[in-house]
């Protein structure tokens, strides 16, 4: 990982977790490259439950969340029981999707790299709603703060998507984005003013940038009616037999099948 801020040694954090880590990566403003002089460092994972934990009669903690500082560095990290980020990939919910494919890898494993090989045969063309949905959220957020950082993840979430639509792939790093046919000429200069600082005023004519974004919401649109991923996941059995068959190896079964 090149940045600076994540130079810091996060190995220590996955040694911590009170539960197996299956794998961490960076996500947030690292992952879509723009991240300030400021920001926090988002960690997100799977971790795996023991057995007993889920076929008992207690409510297990499938997510966890810790806010905390570290070395100067404000930490997030939020974790999903491998059950339930899964259900979450069916979901059509390119958030965990975006994790779990991270190039910013803190911790992995034979399991991660298994998830990530099943990972293209639950993209479909209705993912397009959830980037269609975030990136609603962001503007209204933009449009009530005026700030810099949802008018950035409001274009990045739109080109993620448009760009999935098209190439049936997970890009969330807007710096490979920038080219894509329909990004703004000037988005390079706002994620340059985002660097200096996390909450900074857009400095930017609203007037142009709601254009833009509607634009991208229209080609988001055409994209998804044109593309060529099917409309359901054809991995949901391979995922089904993945989740038992780590569950029992890590509660020393054994694997099934």
């Amino acid at each position: 990982m090149s940045d600076d801020v994540l130079a810091i040694d996060l190995s220590g954090v996955v040694a911590e977790q009170p539960d197996p880590v299956l794998f961490a990566t960076v996500s947030g403003a690292h992952l879509y490259g723009f991240p300030s002089r400021d920001s926090d460092v988002d960690l997100r994972g799977v971790h795996l439950l023991p057995a007993a934990e889920l076929v008992g009669l207690g409510e297990p903690e499938e997510t966890r969340s810790r806010m905390w500082d570290r070395d100067g560095v404000e930490m997030d990290l939020v974790t999903h029981d491998l059950r339930k980020f899964v259900r979450l990939m069916l979901r059509r919910n390119g958030y965990v999707l975006e994790q779990l494919l991270s190039p910013l890898v803190v911790h992995t494993g034979e399991a991660h790299r298994e998830l990530v090989s099943l990972a293209p045969g639950v993209l479909t063309r209705h993912h397009a709603h959830h980037y269609r949905g975030f990136a609603s959220t962001q503007w209204r957020l933009f449009e009530k703060r005026g700030e810099l950082k949802p008018l950035l993840y409001t274009f990045r979430v739109l080109l993620t998507g448009v760009h999935l639509m098209r190439a049936g792939a997970v890009q969330a790093d807007l710096r490979a984005l920038v080219d894509e046919p329909g990004a703004p000429s000037y988005l390079p200069d706002l994620m340059a003013a985002k660097a200096e600082r996390e909450h900074g005023a857009a400095d930017v004519d609203r007037e142009r940038v709601a254009d833009d974004v509607e634009r991208l919401h229209g080609l988001l649109d055409e994209a998804q009616q044109l593309s060529g991923l099917p409309d359901a996941p054809s991995v949901r059995a391979a995922l089904d037999a993945f989740v038992v068959r780590v569950r029992l190896e890590g509660a020393g079964v054994g694997a099934v099948g």
